[in-house]
């Protein structure tokens, strides 16, 4: 990536930058008072629906204008309801599945087996139930050691790049947020001015065994089109202050997550949204 520069467009300006400086450009361009695309649904089942038909909507316009659908999964409850109704009629039949490339915005290093495994949830929900190829699942591999995970992960995804970057431009990238405003594996204090697009996070957090791979701010921010689902009263209050409270992205990852170039939508349900 070093001396690779291009240029990137926007509402507010053309800017040419050195694609080394990109992680430290899109932090200073998350403190400006960009106001958030906030869509709140009554409960966790309009979410989903509502949800599954922005997946089928962004798939066909990226397939019509560029062949293929790129998208990054999510693990948690949340998603995987999503994932439930696109196995389901009348949405799996809307899905031209062929055509779709699926990845993982981050995975714990555990079997496959494990319920735990982010690949697992979305297999039980989705992929063993919809006619995508078996080449088309592009998914870490969990049974490697997180440093070693996250080097093939970055090869897979060098692949799909978009020159000239290292690393595709994802039509569609589903995050969560944790009770901590943690997303993906970017955990509150961790290291923010990352220069790869795979991070693997081995370090202990909560009491708990990290020994994951995520993708990184890098990646998430050069998605066309990024939507969390953020659904519980639990996460309130943290929601509310990523949204709406000052700009604290080392606390507060989920605040890391600003697409330069893309469009970045934010659905909740009444009770997560209780704090507005």
């Amino acid at each position: 990536m070093r001396g690779k520069s291009f240029e990137i467009n926007n509402s507010h300006a053309a800017i040419l930058v050195d694609a080394s400086q990109i992680c430290k450009w899109t932090y200073n361009l998350a403190m400006a008072n960009v106001k958030p695309d906030v869509r709140i649904f009554e409960n966790l089942d309009s979410l989903s629906q509502a949800a599954a038909k922005l997946f089928i909507e962004t798939s066909a316009q990226a397939i019509l204008q560029r062949g293929q659908f790129l998208v990054a999964l999510s693990g948690g409850n949340t998603p995987t309801e999503l994932y439930k109704l696109l196995a389901q009629s009348p949405y799996q039949e809307q899905i031209d599945w062929p055509r779709v490339h699926m990845f993982w915005g981050d995975e714990r290093c555990v079997p496959i087996e494990d319920s735990e495994n982010s690949y697992r949830q979305a297999y039980d929900a989705l992929l063993s139930h919809v006619p995508i190829p078996a080449e088309n699942i592009h998914r870490v591999k969990s049974n490697l050691e997180p440093a070693e995970a996250a080097k093939d992960y970055a090869n897979v995804l060098k692949k799909f790049a978009s020159p000239p970057l290292d690393w595709p431009r994802f039509d569609l990238v589903l995050l969560g947020m944790g009770e901590d405003g943690h997303t993906a594996s970017l955990f509150p204090g961790s290291e923010m001015n990352v220069t790869s697009p795979t991070l693997a996070v081995a370090a202990q957090y909560q009491d708990r065994p990290a020994n994951r791979v995520t993708l990184t701010p890098l990646v998430f921010n050069s998605a066309r089109r990024i939507i969390f689902l953020v659904s519980g009263e639990s996460k309130a209050q943290t929601l509310a202050n990523v949204l709406y409270g000052g700009y604290h992205p080392e606390q507060l990852p989920a605040q890391r997550i600003r697409p330069i170039d893309g469009e970045l939508i934010w659905m909740m349900d009444k009770l997560a949204a209780k704090q507005f």
